[in-house]
């Protein structure tokens, strides 16, 4: 496994092709430091003995210890230490770890692959391709990021009926020795930190849309990929620094004419498991949400309680009803990942089927409980700035520059009229609604909860693949007996009626 180091040296040898405000930029520049200081902290936290069995794994492939971020599942305990993983490092970063994306990604084209080829009769070598790069990217210990949303054109037509073929990638030509993509993916996060670029579907896919099914994987410097990136950095800070910047990036990533080679290319036409990578990849991670945002509600109800303290007001019962939805919120979130990984199993549900054998026998998670909870914790992060907003109050947004604080004919003034609670030493009373004002008041604030909501699949997406999974039906037939309806189900009663069903 590599260091931070060894992964910041390895960007800056890669080709420049990130543009960011009309420059030019290297992978290394300053305005990514924040980007990749966060994602370092997964090399740096993975080098301590006490995270060995949190953070590395066995690789299946090569018996190896890894970076348990390229790993593929082999179990339900390596889905639920995935999740308490992710868990641990958002909250040492306070937020998003920027590199989760490449472990979902390369578990769904894992699993899709396999049966690409299965369903190929052995005519194609997807799996095989996919296996010899994924040794590679756990050996050297790489960052992979997902590229799976498209630009996608008229909301209203398929792919295949766009007046812009690019609207989503697709495949352009194929060539003896590969295959030549063009079109764009857009709010690929950590792309312009990446060693490596998984390229995926974005939606389930007909016939006519073949040449969409395509997934590949490309270095983030590959020739005929351009990246335009958003840096998302919080306000600087002088003098009064916080105890963790965190950063983040997304890219709008475009294909001119790619050619990527055979062995690069893991699906190519097969219309049926585009759609299912698709939602496979969403799958995952929906799962990473189940870590992710419940280490974002824990330090939530932190802010929120010492909020809560500086303005004296910790000991109200409205205080503690606020208090108890974050906890509550952050919980139910967390227990729905913790479910959905302990019914993990080498299954996937299909539409009309049920729950089926799926891939090669690496594990997924239960899709009901995946997308409960990230529809749960999801649809809840406007309310839970709404809270911290009420608990803190307008201070957020109007407390001063910190250079006026230094400034001597107003610093011991402004000290005066911030002290409300005299038990909180008065420095760390400023230092509170300066951090406030990062997650509510900045424009990487609200850009946070724009991911928070959406990334992953916004909730539409996961009230679609619960009622369409869940079984409705004997629910109905429960009823049905109970009011003495005809069509009841006696039987119903006695089963026990869970979404495996």
């Amino acid at each position: 496994m590599r260091t931070k180091k060894d992964y910041i040296k390895g960007l800056s040898k890669m080709k420049r092709n990130i543009y960011f405000d009309g420059q030019l930029i290297d992978r290394t520049d300053e305005l990514q430091m924040d980007c990749l200081n966060t994602i370092g902290l997964t090399y740096d936290e993975a080098e301590k003995p006490e995270n060995q069995e949190l953070c590395t794994a066995i690789s299946h492939l090569t018996g190896e210890r890894i970076n348990r971020f390229t790993h593929i599942h082999q179990n339900k305990e390596d889905l639920h230490r995935k999740q308490d993983m992710t868990r641990m490092l958002c909250q040492k970063v306070g937020g998003c770890i920027q590199r989760c994306m490449g472990i979902d990604a390369s578990n769904a084209v894992y699993n899709v692959s396999y049966e690409a080829d299965k369903m190929n009769n052995g005519a194609t070598q997807y799996h095989e391709n996919f296996k010899k790069w994924l040794t590679r990217f756990q050996k050297e210990d790489l960052i992979g990021c997902c590229a799976q949303t498209d630009v996608k054109g008229d909301r209203m037509l398929r792919p295949a009926e766009q007046p812009n073929p690019d609207a989503y990638v697709h495949i352009k030509e194929r060539l003896k020795d590969g295959i030549v993509v063009s079109g764009c993916k857009v709010h690929i996060s950590e792309a312009s930190v990446a060693d490596e670029v998984l390229v995926v579907p974005t939606r389930a896919l007909r016939r006519d849309d073949k040449d969409y099914a395509v997934a590949f994987a490309v270095p983030g410097d590959w020739d005929g990929l351009k990246q335009v990136v958003t840096i998302h950095n919080l306000r600087p800070r002088e003098h009064f620094k916080r105890g963790m910047v965190q950063g983040a990036t997304d890219s709008y990533m475009i294909f001119e004419d790619c050619f990527v080679p055979w062995d690069r290319v893991f699906l190519a036409g097969e219309n049926l498991l585009g759609g299912a990578m698709a939602l496979l990849f969403a799958l995952f991670h929906r799962h990473s949400y189940s870590g992710c945002k419940p280490a974002i509600g824990d330090l939530m109800l932190g802010t929120a309680a010492l909020a809560a303290e500086a303005n004296n007001i910790h000991k109200e019962s409205h205080v503690r009803e606020k208090l108890a939805e974050l906890i509550m919120i952050t919980e139910l979130g967390y227990a729905a990942g913790y479910t959905a990984s302990d019914l993990g199993k080498p299954e996937l549900y299909v539409p009309g089927h049920g729950f089926v054998p799926f891939g090669p026998g690496s594990y997924i998670p239960h899709s009901i409980y995946c997308n409960v909870g990230r529809c749960l914790t999801g649809e809840a992060v406007f309310r839970e700035a709404e809270i911290l907003c009420d608990i803190s109050g307008g201070v957020t947004a109007t407390f001063p520059h910190e250079k006026d604080f230094l400034n001597p004919d107003t610093g011991d003034l402004l000290l005066k009229y911030t002290r409300r609670n005299k038990e909180m030493p008065v420095e760390d009373q400023a230092q509170l609604w300066r951090f406030l004002g990062d997650g509510l008041c900045s424009a990487t604030g609200g850009i946070a909860k724009i991911g928070s909501y959406h990334g992953g699949g916004s909730p539409i997406m996961e009230q679609i693949a619960i009622t369409t999974q869940y079984d409705i039906e004997s629910r109905k037939k429960l009823v049905r007996f109970i009011a003495g309806m005809s069509g009841g189900d006696r039987e119903a009663l006695s089963k026990n009626l869970k979404p495996t069903k």
